[in-house]
């Protein structure tokens, strides 16, 4: 395996969503939840100030367009027959009934998916060109196209609408992978290696674009619903993969590692409901992640087992979700190892968890601070399933 990866492109979400924000709305809209007195605490040790969006915050509180939300909570027929039993009269019925059908009802999954959907395209589009100007490429110089995008589900996909916005060739290839969630991009790279080691001379494109503030859900009043809303960030982006070494080419790939968890499917899962995309997570999955993380390392350690004392990586962009798992890898990994190996894992989680978005995020704060030539590199990242994608590289 050896592939060769141009620096990627990426497009922060261009609204700036500060925790402050976050938290004044959720105070408000849940004054008597069981968190409420420890809310401040709880944003402050996400360690986020301020998260980017594709869309603002205004948009994903916003009340339905439709009426009745008061209504449809309680149902009609069984609010005519409670006000009937408390002696009301039909036209005191009545009243109540149309004060009830004018209250605001939550956002429909068309209304909160729809506006994120063509971001996550307008996004997506953006982040591809970048990519191209970048590689020095054109879009007729594309073979094969691969896409993900996790909290937006439409038939066709991103890699169709990429197709035509670009335009691409139609004889270019389209893998769209849309459940990858956030291990998009080190899957994504795993694959794209595969793809020009069959044929070196083939040029591959990856784009993610993730509208993770989709998952944001005024509704939902339980501790891990405010985690969710404190965690996420928006973000595409996009690297050309080739085969052959180009002179825009700034890391080779050189070995992939796959890995899933049996029975932890239900820890992270997106569940699409009629208000739209809620993320729901159990407090098991850091632990879970955890285990992934010392199948990585013991896979380091057979692949350089002829110089376990001489061998390190240079740095370390991973995506392992949250501060915890950080924590944890810097607690397991080999004491010989230099410090500092996750700081640039650390900045971009400073503003956000970016999903399958995140490790080209990574990897772009890692090459804009300058590497040298020769330098060791391990991409890690974990998503719901649960399952790690892992690959080794050196610097060009």
């Amino acid at each position: 395996m050896a592939a060769y990866l141009c620096p990627p492109a990426v497009i922060h979400g261009e609204h700036a969503v500060e925790t402050s924000q976050i938290v004044a709305e959720v105070r408000d809209r849940h004054p008597h939840a069981a968190w409420a007195p420890r809310i401040d605490g709880i944003a402050a040790g996400t360690g986020i100030e301020t998260r980017g969006w594709m869309l603002p915050l205004e948009a994903a509180v916003a009340p339905g367009n439709g009426n009745g939300g008061g209504l449809r909570a309680f149902g009609i027929g069984s609010a005519q027959e409670a006000l009937a039993r408390d002696g009301f009269t039909q036209q005191d019925v009545d009243r109540a009934i149309a004060a009830l059908e004018a209250i605001p009802g939550p956002q429909t999954v068309q209304e909160r998916t729809a506006p994120a959907w063509e971001a996550v395209q307008s996004y997506g589009e953006r982040a591809a060109r970048g990519a191209l100007q970048i590689a020095g490429l054109d879009a007729a110089d594309i073979d094969c196209l691969i896409t993900s995008h996790s909290t937006t589900p439409a038939l066709p996909g991103l890699d169709i609408a990429l197709a035509n916005k670009l335009p691409l060739r139609d004889d270019v290839m389209l893998l769209p992978a849309t459940q990858w969630a956030c291990i998009a991009g080190t899957r994504s790279l795993a694959l794209a290696a595969d793809l020009v080691a069959a044929d070196p001379d083939r040029v591959v494109l990856v784009v993610i674009s993730e509208a993770l503030s989709t998952t944001y859900q005024p509704g939902d009043d339980t501790l891990e619903s405010l985690i969710v809303r404190l965690l996420f960030a928006d973000t595409a982006v996009a690297a050309v993969v080739t085969g052959r070494p180009r002179r825009e080419s700034v890391l080779r790939l050189d070995a992939a590692w796959h890995h899933t968890l049996p029975g932890t499917q239900d820890l992270h899962r997106l569940e699409t409901r009629e208000d739209g995309t809620h993320f729901v997570m159990d407090r098991r999955g850091p632990r879970a992640v955890q285990e992934t993380v010392t199948a990585m390392w013991e896979w380091l350690r057979v692949r350089y087992q002829d110089h376990p004392d001489s061998w390190h990586p240079d740095v370390l962009l991973a995506h392992p979700g949250g501060t915890r798992v950080l924590e944890y890898m810097e607690q397991t990994m080999p004491d010989a190892w230099p410090s500092g190996l996750l700081d640039y894992s650390r900045e971009s989680y400073t503003t956000g968890n970016r999903g399958g978005a995140a490790v080209f995020d990574i990897m772009r704060r890692a090459h804009d601070a300058g590497q040298k030539p020769g330098s060791r590199a391990v991409l890690y990242a974990a998503a719901p399933g649960l399952t790690a994608t892992a690959l080794d590289g050196e610097w060009l």
